[in-house]
């Protein structure tokens, strides 16, 4: 068969199986007592192994394997969880992503991985320098009882191996009742109706005719799969009246695999009427010995489904190419809407103004859903962060707490996409400069360990994403010493710059304070980026710092790149949009209120001057020029906290445009970052409001 159709499938899947593997083995460092993180670490790394054996993977499905060993040790408290455990299973977990990475290129998923299975096996067989393995619970008493215990047949073997193998505890239980007891079939009855509430019965022995039938002597024996802790499970069986003693040996797969051998040919004869799951319906209607073999093979399967079935997956995934295709045909649905909507109004049909405005409704519709569609929530860049903080914490010698809020604001996939380095440049950032180093937490009165919050929220048509720290915060006098010494400003600058212009220095190519370089930060590359890139995506970056106290970087981002409400205006014959998301206002300006101040023109706005901008000028528009008009038309836009009026001819009204790219045609032009198609069939170019606020 060939499986090259599935590998698109096995990425994704194995991609999300070691995400889950690096949060809650993150979550396992926090709580190492936490057994039922184990089993889902388990489940998770058991699957994948699976996956990748099915697809011929094997180094990576050997080394998942050996991971598995370690944990099949630790879920069955063979093993306590330390920190060299730990280590080793991540530097596992990092060779398993290279690993996949390494398909996704092309590659076979070969990587070196010699030191991790030798550090692995040294903890298996317990010769690592933490000491050996401590012995396993089961004594001599618990192996006599399974030398004892009531054979299996192929079929039931496998109910068992796949439970234990998704992370259900499964128990041998050993049920003797009191030899005064006048009503052993009532106490068996009482014994399987407390049990079943909460699990399942795979095999009991004697059969259930006989218990119920009190054709016992005074023990019976059953296999159980359930999520309970055995301790509740023997407290539960005790506290029924005339037992005696009620024993419980939990299963791994290797005991099983153990008990399955001994199975027999003639056990396996036989195993058909004895494998009858024991129910509580089966006390109230007796089974009778001619019932139809087909049913009573069917039963068994009735011990492996849970108590309720489980809900039916409501997601799907969809190829991105696939959602690209989809935005770009409704891109021009959207263009054609707008032409009718257009030549509806210049005919004065009514029929044709009705039906077009139905279907502006339903086109209204569809759009929320397709952009919905390409929404997605910002956890998916957010959940690899927890790990990265951890490894940072600990080359640095720092102790770090991650708080996440807000993981759930979506952004359109295209922002989502390009968003991740610019936070984990940030992210750096705050652990290596931000927050101060234990002795110099301990010497300000902080507590030992620092705290950097990452959150995102939404706020009109943007989505912000704060990164915060409690460190020591920004010097203005030491960021404005390091700026002139390395020559990014004079000192005449310097002195007339506000806080926030000094702030704003960070981001100047090449520019760092780190006292040594380092793998982390210090090399001059890195906050630089993080404005490009995120100017490229139409947002901004501010950044807020109280000195010894902290910082803030703010970040924010506009919901979607590819359908955007904007003004459209006119200048002479071009016309131009103006996302809403950036215009404050609107307003119309008599020609003496525009000042001339040391060569730049002004205006005063809300009883502040800001810059006034002639956008025929700086386009050179051949047939406008606000210069010869009495009074102007503007259009006062945003960038963070600094506003200017950018003067146009006349506005022409709102409309929800498709946002196009300029393509390989035109080189790069500043202060635009688009075009699209209006309903008459013209283009008109989209502004990018950051070009023209400096």
């Amino acid at each position: 068969m060939d499986m090259n159709q599935y590998l698109s499938m096995f990425i994704d899947e194995s991609n999300d199986h070691l995400q889950s593997l690096n949060e809650n083995m993150l979550q396992l460092e926090a709580n190492p007592e936490d057994l039922g993180i184990v089993q889902v670490i388990f489940r998770s790394a058991h699957t994948l192994k699976g996956m990748a054996a099915t697809m011929g993977f094997e180094d990576l499905a050997s080394l998942t394997h050996k991971m598995e060993n370690v944990l099949d040790m630790v879920r069955n408290e063979k093993l306590k969880m330390q920190d060299y455990i730990f280590d080793t299973m991540f530097k596992g977990l990092d060779a398993l992503e290279t690993m996949v990475q390494d398909i996704t290129s092309g590659g076979e998923g070969k990587a070196d991985v010699s030191s991790i299975v030798a550090s692995l096996q040294a903890i298996e067989s317990g010769e690592w320098k933490g000491g050996s393995a401590p012995a396993a619970k089961a004594d001599t008493k618990t192996d006599a009882s399974l030398s004892n215990a009531v054979e299996l047949d192929e079929y039931q073997y496998s109910v068992l191996d796949q439970s234990i193998a998704e992370g259900h505890r499964v128990f041998y239980v050993d049920v003797l009742v009191s030899e005064h007891s006048q009503l052993k079939g009532v106490r068996a009855y009482m014994v399987f109706d407390m049990l079943e509430r909460s699990g399942e019965v795979v095999k009991a022995y004697p059969s259930v005719q006989d218990i119920e039938q009190e054709k016992f002597e005074r023990s019976f024996s059953l296999y159980y799969i359930t999520t309970k802790e055995a301790q509740e499970l023997e407290k539960g069986i005790m506290s029924i009246s005339e037992i005696e003693t009620a024993k419980l040996i939990q299963l791994d797969q290797e005991t099983l695999q153990q008990m399955a051998n001994q199975v027999t040919k003639q056990v396996a004869a036989t195993a058909e009427v004895e494998a009858a799951p024991v129910s509580v319906a089966a006390f109230e209607a007796p089974v009778a010995n001619s019932a139809p073999q087909e049913e009573v093979k069917a039963a068994p399967a009735k011990a492996a489904a849970p108590k309720q079935a489980a809900a039916p997956s409501r997601t799907i995934r969809v190829d991105i190419e696939r959602l690209d295709v989809l935005m770009n045909l409704f891109s021009e649905l959207l263009i054609d809407r707008s032409r009718l909507e257009q030549l509806a109004s210049e005919t004065g049909n009514n029929d044709l103004s009705d039906t077009v405005a139905h279907l502006s409704r339903v086109s209204t519709d569809l759009q929320n859903i397709v952009l919905k569609l390409r929404m997605v929530p910002v956890d998916t860049v957010f959940n690899r962060f927890p790990r990265m903080i951890r490894d940072l914490a600990k080359t640095l010698d720092k102790k770090i707490d991650l708080v996440i809020t807000g993981a759930e604001t979506e952004l359109d996939r295209t922002v989502i996409d390009e968003i991740g380095d610019p936070l984990v440049h940030l992210l750096r950032n705050a652990v290596d400069h931000g927050v101060e180093s234990i002795s110099e937490r301990v010497a300000a009165g902080k507590p030992e360990m620092g705290t950097v919050n990452l959150r995102a929220f939404h706020s009109g048509n943007h989505v912000f994403i704060e990164i915060e720290d409690d460190g020591k915060g920004i010097y203005r006098d030491k960021l404005l010493q390091t700026a002139i010494k390395r020559g990014v400003v004079t000192e005449e600058q310097g002195a007339k710059m506000s806080d926030d212009e000094v702030n704003q220095l960070l981001f100047a190519p090449g520019f760092s304070t780190a006292d040594k370089i380092s793998d982390i930060s210090g090399r001059g590359v890195g906050l630089d980026v993080v404005k490009s890139k995120i100017t490229s995506l139409g947002g901004n970056v501010t950044i807020t710092s109280t000195p010894g106290k902290g910082t803030n970087f703010s970040v924010q981002l506009p919901l979607t790149l590819s359908i955007i409400a904007a003004m459209l205006v006119r200048l002479g014959s071009e016309k131009y949009a103006v996302p809403l998301s950036s215009i404050v206002e609107t307003a119309i300006v008599q020609r003496e209120q525009v000042r001339n101040i040391h060569g730049n023109k002004m205006i005063t706005f809300r009883d502040s001057l800001i810059p006034y901008l002639s956008l025929s000028e700086v386009f050179g528009v051949p047939d406008f020029n606000d210069a010869d008009e009495k009074e102007t038309e503007i259009v006062v836009i945003r960038k963070g906290d600094r506003l200017a009026a950018v003067a146009v001819e006349e506005f022409i009204g709102q409309s929800e445009i498709v946002l196009k790219s300029m393509g390989t045609y035109l080189p790069a032009i500043e202060g635009i970052s688009g075009a699209t198609i209006l309903g008459d069939g013209q283009v008109a170019l989209i502004l990018d409001p950051n070009a023209f606020i400096k």
